[in-house]
């Protein structure tokens, strides 16, 4: 099987660490392509040229997703995947280019440093190729999970935009104070910011732009605890804790809520 990896980044390496397969790689930048060819044993190939391969696998940003779709297609023999990280835009755009070829798209849920991990795996048009990719995936350590593209682009509000927002914004916020004075919860929120403060701004701007609604949802939370009495506070703060999402959803506790004692005092 001969795979051409469009995207020479850390996401394209790493697919081009995980399958079995014969390289080629493709970037805009050509000196990029180059030098991940010959650290992977592959070769580079001209971003714009028109060689076929068995499998083309897209790892370029997510808001040029459906555009490489488009600009690539004619070079898939078999298949297309992608690992943009978004999953509706590429996934219609293939069915829309690739009608009768294999379909694939993945989201490894990890930094690429980071792996193995859970991926995310979307088999549009599953085929003997896209077989082999998940397979290949599997044999490295993977936790390899179906979804929908609907589902999944869902989730990412959650788990990606709402998460990164919610550390960002307590960057942010937070005051530099004496390291003495770090409770648990701080020091842990330090880490998390220094994590997610430590990436790519682009990378992070795109998971905004494309899941934003995560980040709105976390602005109406902020500002429900900012505007709250304590009455109002205390059930906000019991609807997290039995798990309800959500600022506008249930926000009525019941009189069996408001009258219980707190069980724990604050874990610092």
């Amino acid at each position: 099987m001969d795979v051409l990896i469009v995207g020479a980044g850390a996401m394209g390496r790493w697919f081009g660490r995980t399958v079995d397969a014969d390289l080629a790689f493709a970037d805009a930048d050509p000196e990029k392509a180059v030098a991940t060819a010959d650290a992977l044993g592959g070769r580079a190939v001209p971003l714009d040229g028109d060689e076929r391969f068995d499998v083309v696998c897209l790892a370029v940003p997510m808001r040029l997703a459906a555009d490489a779709v488009a600009d690539n297609a004619h070079r898939a023999d078999a298949a297309m995947c992608d690992v943009t990280g978004a999953m509706k835009p590429p996934v219609a755009a293939m069915r829309d280019h690739l009608p009768d070829r294999e379909r694939l798209s993945l989201h490894p849920l990890f930094a690429p440093h980071n792996a193995p991990g859970n991926v995310a795996a979307v088999a549009d048009e599953p085929g003997p190729y896209t077989d082999a990719l998940l397979a290949d995936l599997d044999a490295a350590g993977n936790r390899v999970f179906e979804t929908t593209p609907e589902e999944h682009d869902a989730a990412m509000e959650t788990v990606q935009a709402a998460a990164h927002a919610a550390v960002l914004s307590f960057g942010l916020a937070a005051d530099g104070v004496r390291e003495e004075f770090a409770t648990p919860i701080s020091a842990a929120l330090d880490e998390l910011v220094a994590s997610v403060s430590g990436g790519t701004p682009r990378v992070y701007a795109d998971i905004q732009s494309s899941f934003g609604e995560g980040t709105d949802r976390v602005a109406d939370a902020a500002r429900a605890l900012a505007a709250a009495d304590d009455e109002a506070f205390a059930d906000l703060y019991r609807r997290v804790s039995r798990g309800d999402t959500g600022v506008g959803a249930g926000a009525d506790a019941s009189a069996a809520d408001r009258d219980q004692t707190d069980k724990h005092d604050p874990v610092e």
